[in-house]
């Protein structure tokens, strides 16, 4: 499991929907203990990230821009550059 949840505010171009999204999912695994669903818990934690989700892109929509990047990128982002990176050798 994630011990860190990727900062999404201040990235270039902005956050996408799929980030925000696996960064609930992330949130919602680390403080459930989660780590797969089943048909017990699955309709709970499908609805827990939705709405994690959306206050998340609310709350980075409504907050200024920062002046320094973020640290390190989402990782759908590090995949897709490494992906065009091995693509272009």
């Amino acid at each position: 499991m994630c011990r860190n949840i990727t900062t999404l505010r201040g990235l270039e171009p902005p956050a996408s929907t799929e980030e925000i999204e696996a960064g609930a999912l992330q949130y919602v695994r680390k403080i459930t203990g989660v780590r797969t669903t089943s048909a017990a818990t699955s309709e709970a934690v499908e609805r827990a990230v939705a709405e994690i989700a959306a206050i998340s892109a609310r709350v980075l929509s409504e907050l200024p821009p920062r002046r320094i990047p973020p640290p390190t990128e989402p990782p759908p982002r590090r995949i897709a550059r490494r992906d065009a990176a091995s693509a272009q050798e």
